[in-house]
């Protein structure tokens, strides 16, 4: 058996414990994959990370035909610096985008759209990522505005409005923030009332932040809606497919923002908008499902897109650091600026191995929900994109700092994506929560096993115990004779594996430490969400890295020196992450900064007396 491995979050490779949704190790054999739980108990999958995805020919040569024309645009016919400046895109930007076909790229063809897949759309994202405010409008559109209709729509829905969406002769936005509701998006207070006749809801309300929010012909809307089940009346949310047309809805002012300037942001309200019953989507009642599973399917792209801004900003740097000259040498010469080089060549190398490999799982037929995957993308890529644009405008000191060089747009631009599509804290409580919920039961069922006195439960128990404690070895399959990580790879692939395998006894100890209240310790869910984002990112540099030698990719050793650079430091990480976790680990803080931040917000101010504060 040759053995291969998923990290689609499903079950965790942990000793005596099956944690939901953490990493699969998956041995194939011909059609089937089958994930190995605790190495005995297989169970059949229908997906891989090994070998990485690659695109067939047709889809390699779609992409040669798209991403030409698409660069050539974005170099000759964008001026970012005009949209920066004047917080809005010219119309005849927006028409050269539509003829391109950038509204509707994942709008199937016969719906008038490119019918593009994951992949070939997060490619594209990498060149419209190089303007934040054509980027989000775009995204506002396609990824958030019209995927209600495309992923839940009714075939009616579908071919009344994705053929105008999709060309681009009408704009889409999604509507679900509201001035009481934010992250807690359940807490929505819009409402749509059924009118008498049942022909038709009345939607009243508001909603802010909206992106495309006074541009918008046609709105995803989130409202509550009476439903009746079983004779017993409840409040739920169920989603509308809104025209402005339809009347009573109005937009606010524009917003004028930090960054992405150039995007229409602003408030929409609605006073008694009639929207016929037809246009619901989904089930009434089921809008809150269908607003998760939108913003879950997006956020893969952001990976491709902050690697995209990344190389760029490389590109512009690099040039800089070799030609100016300080103390008679290079800036490119110094170790403290080759080291902000490094970082952004690693972070680039490795948003790209999870947004593509995320792509590629996506894109299989049949594979299970993805979501935790695209959340993991979305986070590492934002936190890592702010820090490399910070990195780059060091690099250039003075000259990055002005509005005559686009370093400082970027800047700004970045800063958004760590809080939209989901703030990366509550995506965080959504990757910790999601891998431990099944581990939970698995966990109740033993000690339901231990209390009925069984012996063989406390005995592999303590056998496992034991076993970590003297520091057992770990082979999971990925190296050796029949290993799928390249022999270069091989030590980081032996630190994945240690790392797996602490994890899996960390992850039980908490759970028999705080039970059911784990659910209110963010700070340690925070780490329980910081060691798997980096999981998965050893998993697709290690992938890509192995796939890379074995094809003779161009400048694949560069890529090994990257992955390996990258595992070794997020085995540390993850071992400091996981020490932190420890039943009374000197090493964590958690209590000091609770009740730090207690003093402080109690005060509402920062409560040290002045050091020049002089006591009688």
């Amino acid at each position: 058996m040759k053995p291969t491995l998923i990290f689609s979050l499903k079950c965790c490779l942990t000793t005596c414990l099956d944690l939901s949704r953490v990493i699969w190790l998956v041995f194939r054999t011909g059609s089937p994959f089958l994930c190995v739980k605790h190495m005995v108990t297989p169970v059949v999958l229908q997906a891989e990370v090994f070998p990485y995805p690659e695109v067939g020919n047709e889809e390699a040569e779609e992409i040669q035909q798209l991403v030409a024309p698409v660069e050539k645009f974005f170099a000759e016919e964008v001026d970012s610096a005009r949209i920066d400046q004047e917080a809005k895109i010219p119309p005849e930007t927006m028409n050269g985008l539509k003829e391109l076909g950038l509204f509707g790229m994942q709008v199937p063809e016969e719906y008038g759209g490119l019918g593009l897949s994951n992949t070939v759309y997060a490619r594209l994202a990498e060149i419209t990522a190089l303007d934040g405010s054509i980027a989000v409008t775009l995204a506002a559109h396609q990824a958030i505005g019209l995927k209600g209709i495309l992923i839940a729509g009714n075939e009616a829905q579908k071919n009344k409005y994705l053929p105008k969406l999709a060309s681009g002769e009408h704009i889409a936005a999604f509507c679900l923030t509201e001035p009481g509701s934010g992250s807690d998006a359940a807490s929505i207070q819009t409402r749509a009332t059924l009118s008498e006749d049942g022909t038709h809801y009345l939607i009243n309300g508001s909603k802010i932040w909206i992106s495309n929010g006074a541009t918008a012909d046609i709105m995803t809307v989130f409202a509550r809606t009476e439903v009746v089940k079983d004779g017993v009346k409840a409040d739920k949310i169920s989603a509308f497919i809104v025209e402005r047309a339809f009347g009573g809805v109005s937009s606010g002012k524009p917003e004028d923002k930090l960054g992405i300037r150039g995007s229409n942001t602003c408030e929409v309200a609605f006073d008694n908008v009639p929207v016929p019953v037809e246009n619901v989507i989904g089930e009434v009642g089921g809008g809150f499902k269908v607003a998760m599973n939108i913003l879950n399917s997006g956020r893969f792209s952001m990976g491709s897109s902050s690697a995209g801004m990344i190389k760029k900003l490389i590109e512009l740097t690099s040039e800089y650091a070799a030609t100016r000259k300080q103390f008679n040498r290079s800036l490119s010469e110094f170790g403290m600026i080759q080291e902000k080089f490094a970082l952004m060549a690693v972070n680039a190398f490795v948003m790209e191995s999870m947004a593509y490999l995320t792509a590629g799982m996506m894109d299989r037929p049949g594979l299970p929900d993805c979501s935790v995957e695209a959340a993991i993308v979305k986070i590492f890529s934002s936190e890592g994109g702010w820090i490399c644009v910070s990195e780059a405008l060091q690099v250039l000191g003075g000259l990055g700092y002005t509005k005559n060089y686009p370093f400082e747009r970027y800047v700004r631009d970045c800063r958004i994506l760590p809080i939209f599509e989901g703030t990366n804290e509550i995506l965080r409580m959504y990757i910790a929560l999601t891998g431990m919920q099944h581990a939970g039961k698995i966990l109740t069922g033993k000690i339901k096993e231990l209390k009925k006195g069984n012996i063989g439960v406390a005995f592999g128990m303590a056998g496992k115990r034991l076993k970590s404690a003297f520091g057992s070895s770990v082979d999971f399959g990925l190296t050796g004779k029949d290993g799928v990580v390249h022999p270069s790879l091989e030590e980081s692939a032996k630190k994945f594996e240690q790392n797996v395998a602490f994890f899996g006894t960390t992850v039980e100890s908490l759970l028999y430490r705080y039970g059911k209240s784990m659910v209110d310790e963010q700070l340690i869910l925070k780490r329980v969400a910081d060691v798997l984002i980096n999981l998965y990112a050893m998993t697709a540099v290690l992938s890509r890295s192995s796939r890379s030698i074995s094809i003779g990719a161009r400048n694949h050793d560069h890529e090994v020196l990257l992955a390996n650079t990258f595992c070794s430091d997020a085995y540390f990480k993850n071992n400091y992450l996981m020490t932190q976790l420890q039943k009374h680990s000197p090493e964590n803080n958690d209590a000091n900064i609770k009740k730090i931040a207690k003093e402080v917000l109690e005060n509402r101010a920062y409560i040290c007396s002045h050091p020049l504060e002089r006591t009688f």
